[in-house]
């Protein structure tokens, strides 16, 4: 099938080429934009079935005119005495004439007494911020807005105001945000650049991924808008970030595997057309079946219950199965017409290189692949106990540099009041019914809720709209986004709030802590849910691939394993050795998209060289020795660009751009230089003939496939 692909692209080349372009241009024209299904708010990706969903509907219906984000001014002396009565009057005068100003976006500027610390030290003004996510330009203005009128208005008065909350912490850390992704983008592009001009020593290799791949990009964010469109789908505002990673990595991986194919046909003396198609016959299998493996691996995030990751598996799949039909048509028609000067100026492409480092790796894992084998999986083991001491870190604000003006009023306000007076948590109480709470009701629960141990403060009862429904936040002793504060609400506190509902009543609880706490339940079923499905669905494209049922099991494993000594790895280094609270909650499903996905490409790709090594008659031993030698550099230069592109987020100053950097950068150097150049060489050359049952995919076939010269499509096939 992929000879005769090869056969075609060749022989047509500008038809393919040609209808390439057009297809491309019509798509981008006429499809809609990503920003049009892309959604900010990561509580809208949780299912409704989760109490913190439920709470926030129930509220948004008692207390419509309630602002969808909250930023604090917090207020102190700049003596750093306790406020005074004047100072107090002085606050209140600055939420006057700071609502006097009118600023778009923001509504309440509540304070008085009750918003006084207790010990006095600072006096908090509630300002309402209403926009559809926490991000939106609007928002940031509006908080800058303030920041700007609240100087002149206290010039002069001793006292001294700080602005925090997500929307100020956003506005603080936009440009490290932003800084941090366009050095991983000029990253990107340098490394893929560098890495193939020292590899081709050609201009026009190192240059071809970038090119190719920002079209491709181009084409799958409109075919992603669209299918979006057409199914009611919103995406992550993370898609296009992922996207773009996501197709430099696969994109560049297939590209490589292609023209190192095809340098070593050509070095093998075939004229440029049929090296590539002998290029596509041999590496098109293993490109068609590594995609099949990811965009499976992708797709099987459908399972999910959080909608985050819902919606980047069919987006995710649309990128690798675009950029698996650019491999095997436009990229081989291209090369195919360039030929040789794929690799102009340099002459070594003809040359082939002796004594090369992949050649002594191969030749030391051909001869001792028993103490290989040990060596590298009892790394991958050691590294993997480190998931024993794995916790969940949802706390964004602690990663960020701390010197800035919302993270200082930040640590103000949580020294004056309770710590989770950043983000109270919101109980809701209603008869579900439409009958009225009775205000006996109401306070004997408010009370009640307000002892529940590691809530620091109640604040009193609100009624909105609806007589049937009332809310009470409670102020939690622990900081609200901590692992402590999370299991508080998911495990305890909500079971004694629903306890101490009246007869007739019942009780929601609601708030960033509550929501964090659902989405930590949730992110534990479905990372228990995609891993084994999607390790059985890879493990059966690579039993189609291999015609065999023992290989694909310890491949699987291996790949598996190698996700454990990843998240291991990164336990290790930030909460043991930098001492951290814990790794981002994200990590896990970003190293399943990184890692295990894309790392299975590495996998596959030295198998089937093999596999391939075998079929021409080598014993296993050798068979690992020349597999080794001739797929190592590839895997080596894909596995390195990857892995540098992430490794440059550990310059970032914020902790989980740093831990995702490391994290995905350690996995993909485990995936592409133990698993794949070591350890499952070295398996396969033990387990030996054994390892293809009982399809026996490693005996030489009865009769060669080569093309005939002559037979290419299109005629002369001479350079």
């Amino acid at each position: 099938m992929f000879e005769r692909l090869g056969r075609f692209v060749v022989g047509k080349a500008w038809w393919v080429i040609g209808g390439w372009v057009l297809a491309a241009v019509a798509i981008i024209l006429t499809t809609p934009s990503l920003g049009d299904i892309t959604s900010a708010d990561q509580e809208s990706f949780l299912p409704s079935s989760y109490e913190s969903v439920q709470a926030t509907e129930l509220g948004q219906k008692a207390f419509p005119q309630a602002a969808t984000a909250t930023a604090v001014i917090v207020v102190e002396r700049a003596d750093g005495q306790p406020l005074t009565p004047a100072d107090e009057a002085k606050v209140g005068q600055l939420a006057e004439s700071l609502k006097a100003e009118n600023i778009s976006q923001t509504s309440g500027y509540l304070t008085g007494p009750q918003a006084v610390a207790p010990d006095r030290s600072v006096q908090i003004i509630n300002v309402g911020l209403d926009a559809p996510a926490p991000d939106d330009p609007a928002l940031l203005d509006a908080v800058r807005e303030l920041r700007a009128d609240i100087g002149p208005a206290l010039q002069g008065s001793g006292l001294t105001a700080g602005v925090a909350g997500d929307v100020a912490s956003f506005v603080d850390n936009e440009d490290t945000f932003n800084d941090a992704f366009a050095v991983v983008g000029i990253a990107t592009i340098i490394l893929i650049i560098g890495l193939i001009l020292i590899i081709f020593r050609s201009p026009i290799a190192a240059l071809m991924p970038i090119v190719v791949i920002s079209v491709v990009m181009s084409v799958t964010t409109g075919l992603v808008a669209a299918a979006g469109k057409a199914f009611d789908l919103s995406v992550s505002q993370d898609l296009q970030t992922i996207l773009l990673i996501v197709l430099f990595g696969i994109g560049t991986d297939y590209i490589l595997f292609l023209l190192f194919r095809y340098r070593e046909r050509l070095r093998a003396g075939d004229d440029k057309r049929t090296a590539m198609i002998v290029s596509v016959q041999r590496v098109g299998e293993v490109i068609t079946s590594a995609a099949g493996a990811v965009i499976v691996a992708f797709l099987v995030l459908l399972l999910a219950s959080l909608g985050f990751f819902g919606s980047l598996g069919p987006a995710l799949a649309i990128a690798v199965g675009v950029m698996l039909i650019t491999s095997l048509t436009l990229i081989p028609a291209v090369v195919s017409l360039l030929g040789r000067y794929v690799f102009w100026p340099s002459k070594a492409w003809q040359r082939t290189p002796k004594a090369t480092l992949s050649r002594r790796l191969g030749t030391a894992i051909g001869r001792r692949p028993a103490l290989v084998a040990v060596a590298s999986g009892a790394l991958l083991v050691a590294l993997a106990a480190g998931v024993l001491g794995y916790k969940a870190d949802y706390d964004f604000s602690a990663g960020f540099p701390q010197d800035t003006e919302s993270a200082r009023a930040a640590q103000d306000l949580q020294r004056g009041f309770a710590a989770g007076a950043l983000a109270p948590t919101e109980v809701y109480l209603t008869t579900g019914d439409g009958t009225p709470l009775t205000d006996q009701q109401v306070t004997e629960f408010a009370a009640a809720a307000g002892g529940v141990p590691g809530v620091g403060q109640a604040q009193p009862p609100e009624r909105g709209s609806d007589p049937s429904v009332a809310r009470i936040n409670l102020l939690l002793d622990e900081n609200p986004v901590s692992n402590e504060a999370i299991m508080l609400v998911r495990d305890d506190l909500r079971d004694a709030v629903h306890a101490a509902a009246p007869p007739g009543t019942r009780a929601l609880v609601g708030g960033t802590t509550a929501i964090f706490a659902d989405i930590n339940s949730a992110n534990n079923r479905d990372l228990s849910v995609i891993l084994p499905v999607a390790a059985a669905l890879i493990a059966l494209i690579l039993a189609l691939l291999l015609r065999s049922l023992v290989a694909p099991i310890y491949l699987v494993i291996a790949v598996l394993l190698n996700f454990a000594a990843t998240l291991g790895a990164t336990v290790y280094l930030f909460q043991g050795v930098r001492g951290e609270p814990g790794v981002t909650f994200q990590l896990p499903i970003i190293l399943y998209l990184f890692v295990v996905a894309i790392g299975t490409d590495y996998n596959i790709l030295m198998i089937a060289r093999l596999r391939e090594e075998a079929r021409e008659g080598n014993d296993p031993h050798r068979a690992a020795a020349i597999g080794v030698e001739h797929a190592g550099p590839t895997v080596a230069a894909a596995g390195l660009i990857l892995a540098g592109t992430f490794g440059v987020l550990m310059l970032a100053p914020i902790s989980f751009l740093q831990q995702m950097g490391f994290a995905v950068a350690i996995g993909i150097v485990l995936s592409a230089f133990v698993m794949s150049m070591f350890f499952v060489p070295a398996l396969t050359a033990l387990i030996g003939h054994r390892a293809w049952w009982p399809g026996h995919g490693d005996e030489r076939p009865a009769a060669r496939t080569a093309p005939e010269p002559a037979s290419v499509a299109g005629g002369d096939v001479r350079e």
